[in-house]
């Protein structure tokens, strides 16, 4: 579940850079890459979490 986490750190800002591009040029390819790792960040502190409350359990 952590690796899950940090490849996505690398994945999602890609993906949504290439989306954004696709959709919007360049400047949509900023606002995908950032809207990407937004959602990198979150998914890798909820598998964190999910880590320490499964260790204390």
């Amino acid at each position: 579940m952590i690796a899950a986490g940090c490849l996505s750190l690398v994945v999602l800002p890609l993906i949504g850079m290439a989306a954004g591009g696709w959709l919007a040029g360049s400047g949509g390819a900023a606002w995908g890459a950032g809207i990407g790792f937004a959602l990198a960040l979150a998914l890798c502190g909820l598998s964190g979490l999910a880590l320490v409350k499964a260790r204390r359990g």
